[in-house]
């Protein structure tokens, strides 16, 4: 830590979307900021947001799913920046698809990415902060970490393996009376532009389920993450009934989704077969342009979670007890309202 900064951060998938809004965040609190992401032309743009608040930036393209790529960016950003006091693992790619419409290297680079990005990441963040004995690392979640959703099967699946293996990291830390942190984000449906660049085989364009919120709004839940001892932070009441609903009645979930859950991941507007994705390479650069943090849902986007206010006032503790209260709530209510529809499968 140098130059009146407040630390240095690692931001992985730093160059759009929830990533982005974090660089942002972090910058203008102060950070010097280490970005990693494969778009050049959104990774030179974050820089320039960066440096713009007074803060240094440190641009690292990289594959997360290339573990050696990431541990040699880790060691330019310390040589460059100084000491990682937190690294936010955020880098993702979806494939919008059925599962028998899915390839087995359509699995297999989803997994890579959205589960053993993360992997690599917590490592080469622990080889630095184990022996320092501090340092904090962000994992952004999902709800779908805990309740899956059709036609994100790779997506969902490395979500829940992030949670699988951040539990272990966590117990073997307690054991070690290691005072660095792991935390989780569940986060709900943010307008980022991924729904621009996914790989799709929908008929419509792809949409995140409303309700949809801002990614300022995830920023603000990683920052406060990174600076507060919770071992979870739930953003947005809609991930607490996901999350909540899945672990009461799952049955009742899979038929819900099964009836909605295909629709509500979709616009009106017919999907483009022909569009660039971003499962291979980046579409952000080079010469692609700078998509910035916001996708193309802002007249629909919240910019504000009452549950994250609450979550950055209540203790963990008794927040975990009003959000089982309110997801049960809900629960109840939506099993109510669909009591009268037949079911046709067991």
């Amino acid at each position: 830590m140098s130059n009146g900064s407040s630390g240095v951060v690692v931001i992985t998938g730093a160059s759009a979307g929830i990533g982005r809004a974090t660089v942002r965040r972090f910058a203008a609190d102060g950070y010097d900021v280490g970005l990693i992401a494969r778009g050049k032309d959104g990774l030179n743009a974050a820089a320039s947001e960066v440096m713009q608040e007074g803060r240094r930036a440190f641009v690292v393209p990289c594959d997360v799913a290339d573990a050696e790529a990431v541990e040699n960016a880790a060691e330019r950003i310390e040589n460059e920046l100084g000491q990682i006091d937190v690294w936010v693992n955020n880098a993702m790619v979806s494939v919008f698809s059925p599962i028998a419409e899915m390839t087995a290297d359509e699995f297999k680079r989803v997994t890579e990415v959205t589960y053993l990005g993360y992997v690599y990441g917590t490592l080469s963040a622990l080889r630095r902060m184990r022996s320092r004995n501090r340092g904090t690392i962000v994992q952004v979640g999902s709800a779908l970490a805990y309740r899956s959703i059709p036609l994100q099967s790779a997506y969902c699946a490395a979500k829940h393996a992030i949670i699988g293996f951040t539990d272990s990291l966590r117990c073997e830390l307690i054991h070690d009376q290691s005072d660095v942190h792991v935390t989780v984000v569940e986060m709900p449906a943010v307008n980022t532009p991924q729904f621009s660049w996914v790989k799709s085989r929908l008929p419509n364009k792809a949409q995140p389920v409303p309700p949809i919120f801002q990614p300022e709004v995830a920023a603000d839940a990683i920052y406060f993450a990174a600076h507060h001892c919770r071992r979870e932070v739930w953003v947005g009441y809609s991930a607490v009934k996901a999350i909540i609903g899945q672990k009461i009645a799952p049955g009742f979930a899979d038929h819900y989704l099964a009836k909605n859950g295909f629709v509500s991941q979709q616009t009106s507007e017919p999907q483009d077969a022909d569009a660039p994705h971003n499962l291979w390479s980046p579409v952000d650069g080079p010469g692609g342009g700078d998509y910035g943090a916001h996708g193309s849902f802002d007249e629909r986007a919240r910019s504000y979670s009452p549950l994250l206010s609450l979550v950055e006032t209540i203790p963990g503790r008794q927040l975990t007890m009003i959000g089982v209260g309110l997801g049960f709530a809900a629960l109840v209510g939506t099993s109510l309202l669909a009591s009268n529809s037949k079911r046709t499968r067991c």
